[in-house]
């Protein structure tokens, strides 16, 4: 995971070439307990617990701001004690490098 927190996101053009399932599950190692969602397309998930409402907005505003610093933006989904994150590259409608950056970097944010 440290590799992948140490890039970052690169400019997604339209005919960008989505990850290979192969590199996905080569990737999917480096970033533990995320998963891939197939509907409506290939994209990175995750569930993150915390005790309380405070911590989980404070992680989701954390996430967001990563991820304007990065000018790649996930779903994220709030509730008491929960953050669901979705990463999906919506240019090429599935996965890129850079939703496997976030994920990691999103990992690391939960882990501070």
């Amino acid at each position: 995971m440290a590799d992948l927190c140490d890039l970052s996101c690169e400019a997604c053009r339209a005919d960008a070439p989505t990850v290979s399932p192969e590199d996905q599950e080569l990737l999917l190692n480096d970033i533990e307990g995320w998963s891939i969602n197939t509907d409506p397309c290939d994209m990175l998930v995750k569930k993150f617990s915390f005790n309380d409402y405070e911590s989980a907005l404070s992680f989701t505003n954390a996430v967001a701001e990563m991820a304007e610093d990065e000018g790649h933006h996930p779903k994220l989904i709030l509730e008491w004690g929960l953050v669901y994150v979705s990463w999906w590259s919506h240019k090429i409608n599935g996965l890129h490098k850079n939703d496997f950056i976030c994920a990691a970097k999103t990992d690391l944010l939960y882990k501070s």
